[in-house]
């Protein structure tokens, strides 16, 4: 029976990193449009005096925040999930606050990861750019 569990929690860890890694490129492919819709405000806000870096960090901000809701959101089906299962199965289940906490802490590391890139890529435009962008 512990083998059978071992084997089933190793295979819903393969499964949630999979989920992840696919999560994390939805969030770097969205962010990379949003970079390209608005390469001529960044050049504005560039020409106006804004630095690279803090434009990269509204990008990253950006991506953590889309990554957080994905995760609250991601929290909250699962929580309803287990109650759900609970009182129509009869099973006994517990929703531990580590593993919730753990839970939004990776979410915002994978904002962080896979917004890099894009916010990066935001921050390499120059004001010239985007007046000849559109």
């Amino acid at each position: 029976m512990d083998k059978s569990s071992q084997t089933m929690s190793a295979l819903l860890a393969c499964v949630a990193a999979v989920s992840l890694i696919v999560g994390g490129i939805g969030i770097m492919n969205i962010m990379m449009l949003s970079v390209t819709e608005r390469t001529r405000e960044i050049g504005i806000r560039r020409a106006v005096g804004a630095r690279a870096y803090q434009v990269l960090v509204q990008f990253i901000l950006e991506s953590i925040t889309l990554s957080l809701v994905g995760g609250i959101l991601g929290i909250l089906l699962g929580v309803i999930a287990a109650v759900a299962i609970a009182k129509s199965v009869q099973w006994s289940t517990s929703i531990s606050f580590m593993s919730v906490a753990l839970s939004f802490g990776i979410s915002a590391a994978i904002g962080i990861c896979f917004g890099y890139y894009p916010a990066r890529e935001a921050s390499k435009v120059t004001p010239i750019t985007s007046l000849r962008f559109e």
